[in-house]
């Protein structure tokens, strides 16, 4: 039973994701660090609201509240807050990425079995020998074929 516990903390995986959430706590601490020193005040300018808590009540007939304005601003807050670690990390993270990944070349667009075939092609005509048929369906064919004889093999 403490194997396979063992053999489940010392995948890679696992660990990744405990460093994953304990880089997501600290960096959590920044985000709402600029959300509530900087895009919070200036909401607030603009709108003259100390809080959306207390807004939007609506009081039900048995007791208790509905706090719409809470809701409300719980999505504010989040919409605040995703707006932040986009525009303000995540688009220069990836500009900073494009600049500095190497730049990767498209591959030719030839198959396996076409860079095959005239591999082929090319180690008989060093032979002496001439390929069957110079089309690719006929290469193709004279490839399977010639997989199969025995000197292939």
């Amino acid at each position: 039973m403490f194997k396979g516990f063992k053999e489940f903390l010392l995948r890679g995986n696992v660990i990744d994701l405990a460093v994953a959430v304990v880089i997501g706590a600290a960096f959590n601490a920044v985000v709402e660090k600029v959300v509530s020193s900087l895009i919070t005040p200036l909401i607030g300018m603009f709108f003259e609201a100390d809080s959306l808590d207390t807004a939007l009540l609506v009081d039900l007939p048995r007791g208790g509240t509905i706090a719409f304005g809470a809701l409300i601003g719980a999505l504010i807050n989040f919409l605040i807050v995703a707006a932040v670690v986009y525009f303000v990390f995540i688009v220069p993270m990836n500009e900073l990425r494009k600049r500095t990944m190497p730049v990767v070349e498209e591959a030719t667009g030839e198959t396996e079995q076409e860079l095959l075939a005239q591999i082929r092609d090319l180690l008989q005509a060093q032979k002496g020998e001439l390929p069957a048929a110079s089309t690719p369906a006929a290469t193709t064919t004279a490839s399977a074929a010639h997989a199969e004889t025995p000197e292939a093999k």
